[in-house]
């Protein structure tokens, strides 16, 4: 069993701090107690991220964004009983307690049970020309191109398989060829590949209209020139426990204007703000889907990803922002190119893991 005590924080701790324990542990979560280890509440990545997106500043006290009734274990019981439990309400931490409510211990699913690898589809899109890349993508497909010391696409497929996504299809498009050649069936990777090829420009929703069989389950699609240590993981969980339809990952951009703004009333002046920062969330490029959404994707014809969502939320489908906090970065450009070179060795060279 896992030293659970770890993860233990207080109600004044800031959440850049709850944030930082998430992160440097395996268990992806934290309980909040007092000094006579009452159980206050339980906080996961999800909680934080809620609250980021409500404008909470990282100094804010945990006790702020953290679940106060969380589903808890009475002690005494067998394990079997936890473990059905925590199967039927899908519970990844079991927080136990005694009448009092006093925190006895918490048990970890993946300490009961070695997890299933996942099956949920990752599905890429890699299909562009890479224009912007020029004159680098003349002659390669930019998903192709080396960042440290694989293609671009390597990373990605890596990365989704570090969290147990072993599943993979990929939308082909431009110079397909030594695409498929180099994955192959991703077996040499230990993953599953399949392909969709494009015989023409779809967009980033519209190639989805061409698989062959509909999921069955929630699935990522992703833009294929992203580097990111998003937990992936995590994501699905904020995707499933949220009975969201469809979830975009955001990124928070920030902007200088570079003049003094002035605010008026008329012809009277009444402030003057000299070169204000703005910060508004942006897309990110990766996204989880229900399979219902895929009813509004046309059939073969040019559709960004986008364009769904705003179809989606005027339906008043359940449409949610994940907010990035992870590395993350677009490989659009020559600098983006050289840029991602230089961070790799930071951020991907010792390999590929789950830390958040």
């Amino acid at each position: 069993m896992r030293n659970w005590q770890d993860v233990l924080i207080k109600p004044d701790t800031s959440i850049i701090d709850a944030m930082k324990i998430i992160d440097e542990t395996t268990m992806q979560f934290t309980a909040v107690i007092n000094d006579e280890m009452n159980l206050l509440g339980t906080v996961t990545d999800g909680d934080i991220r809620r609250g980021i997106l409500r404008g909470l500043d990282l100094e804010t006290q945990i006790s702020e964004v953290m679940n106060p009734n969380p589903f808890c274990g009475r002690v005494g019981k067998q394990t079997y009983y936890y473990q059905k439990q925590m199967r039927e309400r899908k519970l990844k931490q079991l927080p136990i307690v005694s009448k009092t409510n006093v925190l006895q211990y918490i048990l970890f699913a993946d300490d009961l049970e070695v997890m299933a690898k996942k099956t949920n589809k990752v599905i890429l899109m890699i299909g562009g020309l890479g224009t912007r890349l020029h004159p680098l993508t003349k002659t390669i497909p930019k998903p192709m191109l080396n960042v440290g010391s694989k293609p671009i696409l390597e990373t990605i497929i890596e990365s989704f398989k570090s969290f147990g996504f072993i599943n993979f299809v990929l939308c082909v498009n431009y110079k397909k060829d030594m695409i498929m050649d180099y994955f192959q069936d991703g077996s040499h990777l230990g993953v599953n590949i399949e392909y969709i090829e494009e015989t023409k420009r779809l967009g980033t929703a519209g190639a989805l209209s061409l698989l062959s069989e509909t999921p069955n389950e929630p699935f990522f699609v992703m833009n294929g020139d992203l580097l990111t240590k998003i937990n992936f993981e995590q994501l699905l969980d904020f995707h499933n426990e949220t009975n969201s339809v469809a979830t975009m990952c955001v990124r928070e951009y920030e902007y200088q204007i570079p003049y003094g703004v002035i605010e008026t009333d008329n012809d009277k002046l009444l402030s003057i703000v000299e070169k204000p920062v703005h910060k508004s969330f942006v897309n990110a490029g990766i996204y989880v889907l229900d399979p219902s959404a895929l009813d509004h994707v046309p059939s073969d014809d040019f559709y960004d990803m986008p364009e769904l969502f705003k179809k989606l939320m005027s339906e008043e489908k359940k449409v949610l922002a994940f907010p990035l906090r992870e590395y993350w970065l677009d490989i659009g450009q020559l600098d983006d190119y050289e840029q991602a070179n230089g961070d790799y060795r930071e951020n991907f060279s010792m390999g590929v893991n789950n830390d958040g």
